[in-house]
């Protein structure tokens, strides 16, 4: 095997010296216990993978690095790096300056795998379609750029102690997260344009299945009027989905959207909490090799390890996101099934949201959001 170059932080292109640099892994190791060092001092390769962070440490560790690490037994050894933002501009550093600090981008988003490409493309092909695992998942959650490994919905989330079976819960959809008149109480909307647009639409009235189309002939105008309709009515901006759950937990809001995992993490511990799928938006996330990276076939086999059904199926035990692997339902408890994206009842409630549009649209849409909430 070809001996690599020490990564190097992209926040720095004239690079570092060598002691610093194994004194920032040291640091990275540390602060996420997802290293494991038993192979790590023998591996002959050796990649570092960025997921989301918070519940997804333990997930991810138990679903993916570990098992994978054991399989390799040194061979090649994986690490997370915890990354709580979408990082399409850290990506475009790294492949820009060739200098990378993950190898992987896990947890990544299908609008921004569709951001990065396009111009000159910051991703690998995986180019692992003829893995018979790999096929076992459906078109529709993976591409030649991202394999798909689960599936999260943004749902409404709300409080059964403030909105009781005998009351007007929210259930009916945005619209009841609009009524304020009707269904008061203390609310929490998303500080981003995705998801949040397709909200204000569907609460404006236009079907769930008429939403892009509607978007495309007429722009991003009829959504800011509905959120102008709101705008006094929320109480809390959240910026980062592990947010939602302390408020929904502590019961400082008494609604608000959010994914579905961040929901079931407030309802497991035991919160008074309930989730609504009526009109939820669902993607998928999963693996993209960063392009011109020093392991690109070390990389794709790991890639391929995350399409297995067991493996799925133990995230999922973990964090309440749904397989994208359907074989995965084979492994999984039907009390748990019951409360995951891909589960059939909750999947035919919801609405896919259009990666290729905001492919197109992110820029403009999140400039005009920005200032829309200065304004």
């Amino acid at each position: 095997m070809t001996e690599t170059k020490p990564k190097y932080d992209a926040t720095n292109p004239k690079g570092v010296g060598r002691r610093k640099t194994l004194k920032n892994l040291l640091v990275a190791s540390v602060a996420s216990p997802m290293v494991l060092t038993s192979y790590k001092a023998r591996a002959a390769i050796q990649l570092t993978v960025r997921d989301p962070g918070g519940p997804y440490v333990k997930a991810m560790n138990e679903a993916f690095y570990k098992p994978f690490n054991e399989a390799m037994k040194g061979e090649i050894v994986v690490t997370g790096v915890i990354s709580q933002h979408e990082p399409t501009a850290l990506i475009k550093s790294m492949v820009e300056s060739k200098t990378y600090t993950w190898d992987i981008a896990g947890g990544f988003s299908i609008a921004s795998t569709n951001a990065l490409l396009s111009g000159p493309g910051y991703l690998e092909k995986l180019e692992i379609d003829d893995d018979p695992e790999v096929q076992e998942i459906p078109a529709r959650f993976r591409n030649p750029y991202l394999l798909g490994y689960e599936v999260f919905t943004c749902v409404l989330a709300y409080r059964t102690d403030v909105y009781p079976k005998t009351a007007p819960a929210p259930t009916g959809g945005w619209k009841d997260l609009w009524d304020t008149a009707r269904i008061p109480g203390v609310r929490s909307l998303r500080k981003d344009a995705f998801y949040t647009i397709e909200q204000a639409i569907m609460a404006a009235g236009i079907p769930a299945d008429q939403v892009y189309a509607y978007l495309a002939k007429n722009g991003f105008d009829p959504a800011f009027k509905s959120l102008d309709k709101i705008r006094k009515g929320i109480n809390i901006w959240w910026t980062g989905a592990a947010q939602t759950s302390q408020l929904l937990a502590t019961g400082e809001v008494d609604m608000v959207p959010t994914f579905n995992a961040r929901a079931q993490d407030a309802i497991d511990g035991g919160a008074p909490v309930a989730i609504s799928w009526n009109q939820g938006l669902w993607t998928y996330a999963g693996m993209a090799i960063i392009k011109g990276g020093p392991h690109v076939e070390a990389c794709r086999k790991f890639v391929r390890f995350c399409a297995n059904a067991e493996r799925q199926a133990t995230l999922a035990k973990y964090i309440a996101v749904g397989p994208t692997n359907p074989n995965a339902f084979k492994h999984i408890e039907a009390k748990r099934a019951a409360v995951l994206a891909t589960d059939p009842t909750n999947f035919g409630q919801s609405l896919q949201f259009d990666a290729d549009f905001w492919g197109k649209e992110k820029d403009r849409g999140t400039e005009r959001f920005n200032q829309w909430i200065l304004g």
